[in-house]
């Protein structure tokens, strides 16, 4: 039986990797600093612990694991990226991380590692225009990403690709592009746009009004979980190191991924603009190196992918007011 070590196994895509390696036949190890929140974990063996420290890196990594998976970070949505207050511990936090999970790996003779970076680390001055982003895998130099969580994202590939190169650590780096799905974040601040805003569409009654920052013309795509974890696997079964783009090219406003959410809701609100952070003008994932080396691409809908998010969580919106 294969033996795969998920990190980050309390977090919503390391969850749900756990519960797909599972349906795979893996045995499954996950690790993290806390269970997840809204099922039960469905790997063999679960340890709570912290990957900034070395002791807990050396006890989690005490065989040679098939595959590894490496989501753990210091992350969140707009509102905990992009005010300038977390910084340190973005930076801090999850390049430990994965300076120890890198070194580690080696000693550990792991056979083969999936780091999980971001759309972010994409320059600045490509993604200004919110009608024509520039996000091919290339473009990322000369780098300027618009947030340290990018930066530090940037950093850890380069990371890995060293010790690919230097100790033949067996790496693969996708970029994700902003996946969303049930049991995601959904409030607190750290939720990303479109947990944020199926649950301002749930609490709000008909005719009502939901705030959001920005004018609502910046641009984005989302990704379901499942498509994800579909690009996922499809690159860990590769030869392809990466890094590559796992998103999607279905582009949308924010005020149509609103317009999309009351549609599902069956309800009429207003939107009232207001000023907040917003990250880059506009983001698409590009996805022509996808399709050239693994000869594959996401083809679910945004409206299939964000009405099975809006449904489940409407149903914690109404947990929360019984």
């Amino acid at each position: 039986m294969k033996k795969a070590l998920v990190c980050g196994a309390g977090g919503f895509i390391g969850s749900h990797l756990v519960k797909k390696l599972k349906k795979e036949g893996f045995w499954v190890r996950g690790v993290d600093l806390k269970h997840p929140e809204f099922s039960k974990t469905a790997a063999d063996d679960f340890i709570i612990g912290d990957l900034r420290e070395v002791e807990v890196v050396k006890k989690i990594l005490d065989r040679p694991f098939d595959e590894v998976y490496q989501l753990a970070a210091d992350m969140g949505g707009a509102g905990y990226i992009f005010t300038g207050n977390n910084d340190a511990n973005v930076m801090h936090n999850s390049a430990t991380i994965n300076l120890n999970m890198a070194y580690y790996g080696v000693k550990a003779k792991i056979k083969k590692i999936f780091f999980s970076s971001s759309a972010c680390i994409y320059p600045a001055y490509n993604q200004t225009d919110p009608d024509n982003p520039k996000l091919s895998e290339e473009s990322a130099y000369p780098a300027a990403p618009d947030s340290e969580y990018g930066w530090e994202k940037l950093f850890s590939e380069r990371l890995y690709l060293s010790f690919h190169r230097n100790y033949g650590l067996n790496v693969r780096i996708a970029r994700f592009h902003n996946i969303f799905g049930p049991e995601g974040t959904w409030r607190g601040g750290r939720e990303k746009a479109p947990a944020a805003i199926c649950r301002k569409v749930a609490e709000t009654p008909d005719g009502g009004t939901i705030d959001m920052w920005g004018d609502g013309k910046q641009t984005r795509s989302f990704l379901y979980i499942d498509e994800c974890l579909k690009g996922v696997r499809k690159l860990m079964d590769s030869d392809f190191v990466g890094p590559v783009n796992i998103g999607s090219e279905e582009m949308v406003t924010i005020n149509k991924l609103a317009e999309l959410a009351m549609k599902i809701a069956g309800k009429k609100i207003k939107i009232k603009h207001i000023p907040g952070p917003l990250g880059v003008r506009g983001r698409n994932s590009d996805n022509r190196l996808i399709r050239k080396k693994l000869h594959w691409e996401p083809k679910m809908k945004l409206e299939e992918g964000l009405k099975k998010t809006y449904e489940w969580v409407n149903k914690q919106v109404i947990k929360i007011q019984e």
